[in-house]
């Protein structure tokens, strides 16, 4: 059984359902079930003499034909079945008779249609990977470290939410970019590379819709991927980029990321997407740290802060003034977001990076006693224990230091 072609085939046969009339819940579980039935019957070798067979014997040379009419025949069976669908049954049009399936491509709506705002970003989440993306429930499950039964509710409580959505909407771009960066900073878990499935689908929805932000998704996602085989450790700790072993990184995947940058920016229709992308370019680009082009990296911080006024960019950009105009100027930037927007600070649940941020910049202007403290003080506030791993690590050696 071919699983990645089936992969690809899901999003294309669940939408021809839904053209057809099916609801899109009804519809998902009849192509769940024709998955099944190819699990089952399709052969893993893809040469022409174990190709599948229909009923009749017959070699089946369409794939995707194939399982729109098994899952259409699913789709009338539950129909017929269940009484309180009857007055759909009613208007459900006869079986089409079997041949080449229609061209007309309808996945670019059903990412519109999981990523759609009446869902909570989980929701969203689990259903682009169970419609979009071909996954199990088990394998999101894994993915999410959640039970079976967990992610199934939250699958099922999100179909039925979209399932009275028209199909003919216009969706909206910014959502569905949102969702697939969700799913790619999941990274790895379970037996399910969710960047790599983030990537493979934002490549998907790239040859669907000519949109610059797009573009901007995908080569932000290459970059960043270009750099995931250093950023742990043989034990597992986290190696920060200024660390990391630049010769390991992939310069295919990099290019790649950058001529599709090149060719966004191009367009003059710059989105954030776009300029963290310019980000992760400049920094790929730096043959060494040392050689990192802070001023440019903060040009882009600034757009970036123009485009989103996020507290997260905000944060960052303090790190690149640091770099760029010193610590000092560092210190009294992150100072100046503190006083203009103590947000995270005022409810007493600091940003994560904040006081990390701090440490890192008193380190740098040379105060290790104050850096240590706030080493030590940000390990606490660390969401993963990776991150607090290496925050103590950080404490401990600054300690030495002062100690030597």
């Amino acid at each position: 059984m071919n699983e990645a072609l089936i992969r690809s085939l899901t999003p294309s046969v669940l939408a021809v359902l839904v053209r057809r009339g099916a609801d899109f819940a009804a519809a998902e579980d009849a192509v769940q079930d024709a998955l099944v039935e190819a699990v089952r019957g399709w052969p893993a070798d893809p040469s022409p003499s174990s190709r599948l067979r229909s009923s009749r014997g017959d070699p089946i040379r369409d794939a995707k034909g194939w399982l729109v009419t098994v899952a259409w025949r699913k789709f009338l069976d539950a129909s017929r079945s269940d009484a309180a669908r009857r007055r759909r049954e009613d208007r459900v049009e006869e079986e089409p008779a079997p041949g080449p399936t229609p061209a007309v491509d309808d996945t670019l709506q059903l990412y519109f249609l999981c990523a759609h705002p009446s869902l909570t970003p989980s929701s969203a989440v689990a259903l682009t990977l169970r419609a979009v993306g071909g996954l199990t429930t088990r394998q999101i499950a894994q993915a999410y470290l959640v039970p079976e039964a967990t992610m199934a509710q939250r699958i099922s409580r999100a179909k039925r939410t979209v399932s009275d959505v028209r199909f003919d909407q216009p969706g909206d771009v910014a959502t569905v970019l949102r969702v697939l960066y969700l799913v790619f900073n999941e990274g790895y878990s379970g037996d399910v590379d969710l960047s790599a499935e983030a990537i493979r689908l934002t490549r998907q929805l790239a040859a669907r819709i000519d949109h610059p932000e797009v573009a901007g998704l995908l080569a932000l996602m290459l970059l960043h991927h270009a750099r995931r085989a250093t950023r742990t450790a043989p034990d597992g700790s986290l190696v920060p980029l200024a660390e990391q072993d630049r010769a390991r990184w992939d310069t295919g995947m990099i290019a790649q990321g950058v001529a599709i940058l090149q060719a966004a920016l191009a367009r003059d229709r710059l989105g954030e997407f776009q300029a963290q992308a310019a980000i992760a370019a400049l920094h790929a680009d730096a043959p060494t740290v040392e050689e990192t082009d802070w001023v440019q990296i903060l040009e882009w911080y600034d757009e970036l802060v123009r485009l989103t006024d996020s507290p997260v960019v905000r944060l960052n950009r303090v790190v690149a003034v640091g770099e760029a105009d010193g610590p000092r100027a560092g210190l009294a930037a992150l100072a100046e977001l503190n006083d203009s927007a103590p947000t995270s600070a005022s409810r007493g649940s600091p940003m994560p990076r904040h006081t990390a941020v701090a440490a890192y910049l008193h380190e740098r202007d040379g105060d290790l006693a104050t850096a240590a403290r706030l080493y030590a003080e940000a390990a606490h506030q660390a969401p993963n224990l990776a991150e607090r791993d290496y925050l103590t690590r950080q404490a401990a050696r600054l300690n030495t230091l002062r100690r030597g």
